[in-house]
């Protein structure tokens, strides 16, 4: 039975960006992934030890945002990396990383990267 494990809205201050004073001053980023996997042993055995571990997941994320990246790209596929090396049951994965108030010139929400494999 294949399953989907979402972990949404993870927040970070993090030093990601191209500009230099982005890699002093920083940034909040905001991180969402989402993982296709089998689910059936774990939803047989209700043990942990049968599942892709969430806390886990999460602590590999938040490990790869303390590492400086000029862009969000690089970001992501290194998180993606990492995912698929840490938990070898995932199928497919996405991330989505978005930054809070880039500087740009003007007005802008976020801007976001997301990429799968």
């Amino acid at each position: 039975m294949m399953g989907i494990i979402e972990l949404e809205g993870m927040h970070f201050y993090a030093y990601h960006g191209h500009f230099e004073v982005e890699q002093i001053v920083g940034n909040q980023f905001i991180v969402d992934v989402r993982i296709e996997t089998d689910t059936s042993k774990a939803a047989e055995s209700d043990d942990l030890k049968d599942a892709v571990n969430y806390q886990a997941v999460f602590e590999t994320v938040k490990k790869e945002m303390q590492v400086k990246s000029k862009l969000l790209e690089n970001l992501a596929n290194r998180i993606l990396d990492t995912l698929h090396k840490n938990f070898p049951a995932i199928e497919k994965a996405q991330v989505k990383i978005s930054k809070i108030n880039p500087p740009m010139g003007g007005k802008i929400e976020k801007a976001s990267v997301t990429l799968s494999r």
